[in-house]
């Protein structure tokens, strides 16, 4: 290696001079000269594509159109780029900055900034549809970190571009698990706020937003979570290696490169016994238990950190436990068996178990993620966007809505939105499961308790559900006996199996449902006061499905979730007629008229009347006649209601006329039901729901 002489060193210190005299401003800070270098570059490859320097840049965005075709193609980049938005604007707000998303083509998707920031960014066309490439626009963080692939300030006279010079610009492009560059983070603002705090707030932000892409591509994979130092494992410098059966890598975070030492590529030339010196069985057994302790592992380079799995073991095919090959896995769904409710509550299970026998959970559907429910309503976008301020917040959430609207669907997303969507999510159902099933449902039971059922005893779904989400289904049909119990275990996050004596700590995030009006639930005593604020942090209510403007994105999602030999279109009169539905099954009753149709017309291209149910269109064709004749029957706009008709409108006699035939009925619902011609959930949604509580 050779040593600098006199000259290379004042030539170079002569470069470093004449540098700072073309950019005074920038110079100011205490830049390295590996930025410098990066800066330089850019500032060649600008001069060299002929952009000027000096003149009126452009600043016209995209078409409408082709935005919105952006938009929609970075809708999941969106979906979770945005909360992290959110919270990076709340450490930055009124420094006259604003947050930046770009895809990966440099167009701006998404800002949000200080009010009075935002006329001077305006000027320069800071804003959605407006793309900042660094061939259109210069140097500059968006379009310069693209190039570069990693994070970049771009401050004042750094810009290529004079127009650009007033601002500062810290950026951090986003990837995903394999390495492809999704767009980029970026906090612009005015060059006087610089604070050069600001690029560690990006950085965290983008690693955020990565770590969030990689949990959804691989939420049924095996994620081994792990640092050198043990409390760093959950938070934004773990790294997490998404493995499949066989132990190769199918993805990683940033985090989990830079502990490596290890590139995308000579990451993916490993498996993860020769990577973590373990067989995969091994690892397995060990991070099965729901509070396995994290494994010390060496890795290649020498350096020693603390390993923890992490899966949705029920979605786990083909268990390591000595059953199914993969092979066989395909057939038979491999779950972990419920550990015994004893004094140790860390006991891992037994390899040999057999699962099908003593598996009590059935195997859980994908969820989806809030972006999986945008289906245009505005009501559900209402919906959706105060759930986002309230994930990982620790704030109940109760959900209110009719059967069928999708309770448990949303509850499922805010699981999948949340740190904890890595762990359970486990349901119970509170009205549906007779009381003394419920308590050992929901609090287990120790050894020996009751003698030749599960003798070992069973995990209650509270210890379940520790560390992930648990959700409430129906929480007025909770017995009045357990609420007590209930409430007292969610408060101290301890849980005591029956029969046991020490108690099991606990720590869920809780999501409750109802069907029915919750003051009224109060007011009847159906629940305890205290336990119906300890569940609504936050309530939302899902509209029915007759008041959503969406049915027609709803109905090519159901078709297409169908597979593809099912019929992606439907015919017009069979479309008016869906429209034309109260559906008083909501969500369900439609997947479930769509599947039979589906089905009926399986090898043809268009669903038709002929394919769909007789008993739905006798039905549909009822609920139509009855709706024209109460719109004829209907006063006009602004006329009084007539005297004759019990002086009520036209649903308070609705009403009357349903309570009269469940009285005739000695309450018999659903002899009333078949009486009046209208299913039970009409009944049901008319007396209880829309009744004042």
């Amino acid at each position: 290696m050779s040593t600098p002489t006199p000259h290379s060193t004042l030539t170079a210190a002569r470069r470093r001079r004449d540098e700072a005299a073309q950019r005074p401003i920038a110079s100011a800070l205490p830049l390295d000269g590996e930025h410098v270098l990066s800066i330089n570059e850019s500032h060649e490859r600008c001069a060299a594509l002929g952009l000027s320097r000096i003149g009126a840049p452009d600043y016209s965005p995209i078409t409408r159109s082709d935005f919105a075709l952006t938009r929609e193609r970075n809708r999941r980049l969106f979906s979770h780029a945005a909360p992290v938005m959110e919270l990076l604007f709340e450490q930055i707000a009124k420094t006259q900055s604003m947050v930046v998303l770009t895809d990966a083509q440099g167009t701006i998707l998404h800002s949000m900034g200080d009010e009075d920031f935002l006329e001077k960014a305006a000027k320069v066309a800071l804003a959605p549809g407006v793309n900042w490439a660094e061939c259109t626009k210069g140097t500059n963080g968006m379009g310069t970190a693209l190039v570069d692939e990693r994070a970049v300030l771009v401050h004042a006279d750094e810009h290529f571009m004079h127009a650009n010079h007033f601002l500062t610009c810290q950026a951090s492009p986003i990837l995903d698990p394999r390495g492809n560059i999704l767009g980029v983070l970026d906090v612009s603002g005015d060059r006087r706020g610089y604070h050069q705090h600001t690029m560690g707030l990006v950085k965290m932000s983008a690693r955020m937003i990565e770590n969030h892409w990689l949990n959804d591509d691989f939420r049924d994979a095996l994620r081994l979570h792990f640092h050198s130092r043990v409390e760093f494992i959950g938070t934004l410098m773990e790294g997490i290696l998404a493995v499949d059966h066989d132990g190769r890598i199918l993805g990683a975070n940033r985090s989990a490169l830079d502990l490596l030492g290890l590139s995308g590529a000579a990451l993916r030339m490993h498996t993860v016994t020769s990577l973590l010196g373990m067989p995969m069985g091994a690892i397995i057994d060990h991070g099965r238990p729901p509070l396995a302790a994290p494994m010390r592992m060496a890795l290649p380079n020498g350096h020693v950190v603390q390993v923890q799995a992490r899966c949705n073991w029920p979605l786990w095919h083909g268990g390591w436990a000595a059953t199914p090959s993969l092979d066989e896995s395909n057939t038979t769904s491999a779950t972990a068996a419920p550990e015994p409710a004893t004094g140790d509550a860390r006991a891992p299970i037994s390899r040999g178990a057999k699962v099908a026998e003593d598996s009590t959970e059935p195997a859980t559907p994908a969820a989806p993620s809030f972006a999986d429910l945008q289906t245009g309503d505005a009501q559900i976008e209402a919906v959706i966007n105060k759930l986002r301020r309230v994930v990982d917040r620790d704030i109940p959430v109760l959900i209110l809505g009719e059967a069928g609207s999708g309770k448990e669907m949303l509850a499922r997303a805010i699981h999948r939105e949340s740190r904890r969507a890595l762990l359970p999510f486990v349901a119970v159902q509170c009205a549906s499961t007779p009381e003394t099933l419920l308590e050992t449902e929901l609090f287990g039971y120790a050894e020996g308790v009751f003698p030749g059922v599960r003798r070992k005893g069973a995990v209650g779904k509270l210890v379940k559900a520790s560390g992930g989400t648990l959700f409430l289904d129906e929480v007025g049909g909770l017995p009045a006996g357990l609420q007590a119990r209930l409430l007292h275990a969610l408060q101290d996050k301890r849980v005591t199996p029956l029969g046991a004596v020490q108690p099991v700590e606990i720590d869920v995030a809780l999501v409750g449902a109802t069907d029915r009006n919750p003051r009224e639930l109060v007011d009847t005593h159906s629940i305890r006061e205290d336990l119906y604020y300890r569940l609504n942090g936050l309530a939302v209510k899902l509209p029915p499905l007759r008041e959503r403007t969406d049915l027609r994105t709803l109905v090519r999602r159901i078709l297409a979730n169908e597979g593809a030999a099912a019929p992606q279109l439907v015919a017009s009169d069979v479309q008016s007629l869906l429209e034309g539905y109260d559906w008083p099954g909501n969500l369900r009753q439609l997947a479930s008229v769509l599947h039979t149709a589906a089905v009926m017309a399986a090898g043809e291209a268009t669903i038709t009347r002929e394919h769909l149910s007789d008993d739905f269109l006798d039905e549909a064709s009822q609920r139509q006649v009855a709706g024209n004749q109460a719109a004829a029957n209907e006063p006009a706009p602004g006329h009084p209601t007539l005297p004759g008709a019990s002086g009520g409108t036209l649903e308070e006699l609705e009403r009357e006329m349903i309570r009269q035939a469940v009285d005739a009925a000695d309450g018999n619902i659903s002899v009333a039901s078949k009486r009046l011609g209208i299913s039970r959930n009409t009944i049901y949604r008319k007396l209880r729901w829309r009744t004042a509580a």
